[in-house]
């Protein structure tokens, strides 16, 4: 029988709480069929932190050389590829829960590398462990998160970031930008853009005629123009075209309500499938607090599937064995269902 790929999970940020989580994921048996793009050594060492916290058998991690190596490893086996570039000497040194150019350097590599995987479909998918965003920058890095980094390294196509759990899925206009740069990006080519591609992903996805509610950018959705004209100008000419394009987009609707009117739960049928929404905290917070621990950071329109958890490094717990691992096991539990396995 043929062995299936594996899912990638790059490291992510060394001195955050990424390799625990992954660590954690493995001990629960939500990883299983998935391999580490990162340092053999770093794993190893947050194995070796959490067996003498919790008195418990050190997970093992195993160093090999590709995804196709996995099919031979025990169950429970943590397996990591060294991403290139990336050097154990160099991560020694660094301080858990502090901003360090080497620990940004090595989770760049390891993104790297597991996307270079997924690109020559060694792999399924693509889950990424929590970046720092300042690590990156000091390291020369020149994107502000993975969702701008995966656009480039898959060649510049168009993408956007959707958070979603089981009850809210939110797609975004514009993501890691200034208010003030973001507005001067909301245009009705953006927003169209950001329609055809969320129609398009939610296909893909199983979904034959996705809902599309559009959030508005104004308070009460601009109310006809007394508390700003985008809804006017650009947001109503963008649905109006995606509607023409077969494509069930509607909207504006005020961003204070629209979400709660497509939250689904047993009780409450959304009204809606996804919305699309305009600014990164407006898409961002209404998810986050139905609760981090079950949100999903999804990127549209890559040409593989990649998830990643719905927190960050968490740099304040780094090292001391507290990190809840279920955001990442639910982006895990993510990418397996939208490739199939």
């Amino acid at each position: 029988m043929t062995h299936p790929k594996p899912l990638a999970i790059s490291m992510g940020d060394a001195a955050g709480i990424g390799p625990e989580i992954i660590v954690k994921a493995y001990a629960r048996a939500a990883a299983g069929g998935c391999v580490v793009y990162g340092c053999a050594e770093v794993l190893a060492r947050a194995a070796a932190r959490l067996a003498e916290r919790d008195g418990c058998a050190r997970a093992v991690v195993a160093r090999i050389d590709g995804p196709e190596d996995t099919a031979a490893l025990p169950p429970g086996v943590i397996p990591v590829v060294q991403a290139a570039g990336v050097e154990a000497a160099d991560l020694r040194e660094v301080a858990l829960g502090q901003v360090d150019a080497r620990a940004g350097a090595a989770a760049h590599a390891s993104i790297v590398a597991a996307t270079q995987a997924a690109l020559r479909g060694e792999v399924a998918g693509l889950v990424t462990a929590p970046i720092h965003k300042e690590a990156l920058h000091a390291a020369g890095v020149p994107f502000p998160g993975h969702t701008e980094l995966l656009q480039h390294l898959c060649g510049g196509a168009p993408v956007r970031m959707m958070l979603a759990n089981d009850e809210l899925r939110t797609v975004l206009v514009t993501i890691h930008l200034s208010v003030r740069r973001a507005l001067e990006a909301i245009t009705e080519a953006a927003v169209l853009q950001t329609l055809r591609i969320t129609h398009a992903a939610a296909r893909a996805w199983g979904t034959s005629a996705p809902r599309i509610a559009v959030a508005g950018l104004n308070p009460h959705a601009g109310e006809g123009g007394l508390f700003g004209d985008e809804e006017l100008r650009i947001l109503a000419p963008a649905i109006a075209r995606a509607r023409a394009e077969g494509i069930d987009a509607s909207g504006p609707y005020a961003p204070d309500t629209v979400f709660m009117r497509a939250r689904n739960t047993p009780t409450h049928p959304g009204a809606f499938d996804v919305v699309v929404a305009m600014l990164h905290d407006h898409a961002l917070i209404p998810v986050k607090y139905l609760g981090l621990e079950q949100g999903v950071n999804i990127t549209l329109g890559l040409p593989f599937v990649r998830t990643s958890p719905d927190h960050g490094t968490a740099f304040d717990i780094a090292g001391r064995g507290v990190a809840d691992e279920a955001s990442l096991c639910s982006a895990i539990a993510m990418a397996r269902r939208l490739t199939g396995r």
